[in-house]
C-alpha cells in the first residue's frame, strides 16, 4: 500500500522527438538530434493536440518551427483550466492556473513565471490573426506532462489533476481486489502491534508502526512525564519521549528506549474508502484489559473541528484510546479515541490518514534526544496574581468535555475571603446543565477532582475553595429556589444563581453536588 498518492511526472522524450524542451535543451542540440526526413513529415502533416486524452478542437492547425511545436493560445489553456489575459497594446499574455502566473510577450524569448525571468528557445507568435504558444513550455510550466505520439503525429499533454484522478482511481481498483479477513484473522495478523501505554497519569492504548515507533493518541501522553508499553507478550519497555505530534488531530508517535519486536502495522490511505456499513475490527485495552477485541460497522464519517474520525458500533472505552480500528481488508483505518455513552454504540476513531502525514516527521533514524510533550500547566503558581490564576483557569479548563457535548465553563474569579481562604469560582453553561447536568454528574466530579489535585500541587499551602455556579436570567419569577438563589433585575427579569459543585481541599478534599 502506498503511504502517500504522488503525482507522477513522467521523464520528456529526447529522442525521435518534435517537441523540444526550452527550459531544459538547447535549440540547436535537440534540432540535430530529430532527423531531418521525420521533421520534414511532421511540417507537412496534421498535427493532432490531446489534453487529458482528449483531442481538442482547434481553430487553426497547430505547426512546428524550428523544431517547435506551435498551438492556438486560447483552445490550449482553456483546456490546461488556465485564465488567460490578452493585453492588446503590450502584445502581451497573461496566464493563470492555481498558484502559478505566467507572462509572455509576442517575439520575445524571455517569460516571467511567478516574476521570475525564464529565457525560452521559441517566442510566442501571431500567425493568421491567431496568437500561437510553445505548447511544451507552456505545458510544463503549469505542472503537466508533454510527451510526443510519433505514430500519430499528435502532442498529448497529460495535467497534475488528470495524473491524480488516474491515480486515485487504479488506488481504488486495487483497494477493491483486496482479500478479506475474519477477525480472528485479523487477531492473528496484528494483536502483537497492539500495545498498553501506562503513564505516571494515566492508560491508554498504542499501534506499533516502527521498530520503536508506536502511535497513539495525543490525550494519551499530555501531561505525561513518564510513560511504559506492555507488549501482548507481557514485555515492558520503557518510552523515551515523543517523537511528534498533532494536538489538533489528537494524534502522537512515540518513540521506545529499545526495539520493540513487533510487527509494525503500515499507515496508507484506506481510511478514505471507508463507507457506512463496512465491517470492523477494534483491538484496544479498554479499562485496562490488554488487547481486547470488538467488532462492528462503520456508522458514519463525521468532522469534529477540521478533523476525520470514523463513527463505529464497535465498543470501545476507557483505555482504548490510541488503539487500533481495522478494516475487514487488515487495513488500520483509524485510531479509537472516544466514545458516547448510549445504547446505540456511538464511539470514533481518528482517521489513520492523519498518522501517515504525521509519519513524514519522524527522522530518519530515532532521535537521542526525544522528550515528553511540554507541560500545559506550570510547576507552581505561588506569587501569581489572582487576575494571572482566573486567566490561566479560564485557558486551561475553560471546557467540560463530556461524552454528551462540550460545556463552556466561563466567568473565573479569583479571590480570598476574610478568613485567608483562596476562593475560585466559575459558571457552567446553564443550557448544557439543564439538559444534561444529571446525567453528567460523576463525571463533572472526576473533572473536579483533576482540577482539585492540579490546584493544590501549584498552591500546596492554601486552602482553596472551588464553586462551579448555575446562572440564568428567566422573564419570570421561578419557583422553588431557596431565596438566596432568586435576585429580581426589573423589567421582569429574575436571575435565578446557584451552586451546582462546592469543591474544599487543602491535606484532604471534600466535594458536595447539588442533588
Amino acid at each position: 500500500m502506498k503511504r502517500k498518492l504522488a503525482f507522477t511526472l513522467l521523464s520528456p522524450l529526447l529522442a525521435a522527438s518534435l517537441l523540444l524542451s526550452p527550459l531544459a535543451t538547447p535549440q540547436h542540440a535537440a534540432a540535430a538530434a530529430v532527423p531531418a526526413k521525420l521533421a520534414a513529415v511532421a511540417k507537412t502533416s496534421t498535427i493532432s493536440v490531446y489534453v487529458d486524452d482528449q483531442k481538442l478542437s482547434l481553430s487553426k492547425a497547430p505547426y512546428t518551427k524550428n523544431g517547435v511545436t506551435y498551438v492556438p493560445m486560447r483552445e490550449l489553456f482553456k483546456a490546461l483550466d488556465a485564465s488567460v489575459t490578452w493585453e492588446a497594446k503590450a502584445q502581451t499574455i497573461i496566464v493563470r492556473k492555481d498558484s502559478t502566473s505566467i507572462t509572455l510577450t509576442i517575439g520575445n524569448k524571455v517569460a516571467l513565471i511567478n516574476g521570475k525571468s525564464v529565457k525560452l528557445d521559441a517566442a510566442p507568435e501571431i500567425k493568421s490573426n491567431t496568437t500561437f504558444v510553445p505548447a511544451r513550455f507552456v505545458a510544463e510550466s503549469l505542472g503537466g506532462t508533454v510527451k510526443w505520439d510519433n505514430a500519430k503525429q499528435a502532442v498529448r499533454i497529460t495535467t497534475e489533476e488528470y495524473e491524480y484522478e488516474k491515480e486515485y482511481e487504479q488506488l481504488q481498483e486495487e483497494l477493491k481486489n483486496r482479500p478479506k479477513y475474519t477477525p480472528q484473522q485479523i487477531v492473528e495478523k496484528y494483536d502483537d502491534s497492539v500495545v498498553t501505554i501506562t503513564t505516571n497519569l494515566g492508560l491508554g492504548s498504542g499501534v506499533v508502526i516502527g521498530d520503536r515507533y508506536i502511535l497513539t493518541n495525543y490525550h494519551v501522553m499530555q501531561d505525561a512525564s513518564s510513560a511504559t508499553v506492555v507488549t501482548v507478550d507481557n514485555k515492558e519497555i520503557k518510552v523515551s519521549g515523543v517523537a511528534a505530534y498533532s494536538e489538533d488531530n489528537d494524534l502522537a508517535i512515540i518513540q521506545t528506549d529499545r526495539s520493540i519486536g513487533a510487527t509494525p502495522v503500515e499507515l496508507g490511505y484506506g481510511s478514505l474508502s471507508v463507507s457506512k456499513g463496512d465491517k470492523v475490527v477494534a483491538i484496544g485495552s479498554p479499562l485496562g484489559l490488554q488487547n481486547t477485541v470488538s467488532d462492528g460497522l462503520v456508522s458514519g464519517v463525521v468532522y469534529i473541528g477540521n478533523t476525520r474520525y470514523i463513527q463505529t458500533s464497535a465498543p470501545i472505552d476507557h483505555g482504548s484510546s490510541g488503539g487500533a480500528l481495522f478494516d475487514e481488508y487488515g487495513e488500520l483505518i483509524g485510531i479509537t479515541s472516544r466514545g458516547l455513552t448510549s445504547q446505540a454504540d456511538l464511539n470514533f476513531a481518528v482517521s489513520s490518514l492523519y498518522g501517515a502525514i504525521l509519519m513524514d516527521d519522524l527522522p530518519e533514524k530515532p532521535a537521542a534526544n526525544v522528550k515528553f510533550l511540554d507541560p500545559t500547566l506550570p510547576a507552581t503558581l505561588v506569587g501569581k496574581s489572582n487576575d494571572d490564576i482566573a486567566a490561566l483557569l479560564k485557558k486551561q479548563f475553560g471546557e467540560f468535555s463530556t461524552e454528551e457535548g462540550i460545556a463552556e465553563m466561563s466567568n473565573w474569579k479569583v479571590a480570598r475571603d476574610s478568613q485567608g481562604w483562596l476562593v475560585i469560582t466559575t459558571d457552567m453553561d446553564p443550557v448544557f446543565y439543564t439538559y444534561y447536568g444529571g446525567q453528567e454528574k460523576e463525571e463533572l466530579r472526576t473533572w473536579s477532582i483533576n482540577l482539585a489535585n492540579e490546584l493544590h500541587r501549584m498552591l500546596p499551602d492554601e486552602k482553596i475553595q472551588f464553586q462551579i455556579y448555575y446562572d440564568r436570567v428567566f422573564g419570570f419569577e421561578p419557583r422553588g429556589f431557596d431565596s438566596s438563589e432568586v435576585k429580581a433585575l426589573g423589567d421582569g427579569k429574575w436571575e435565578v444563581r446557584f451552586p451546582i459543585l462546592d469543591a474544599q481541599f487543602k491535606d484532604q478534599l471534600f466535594i458536595n453536588m447539588r442533588a
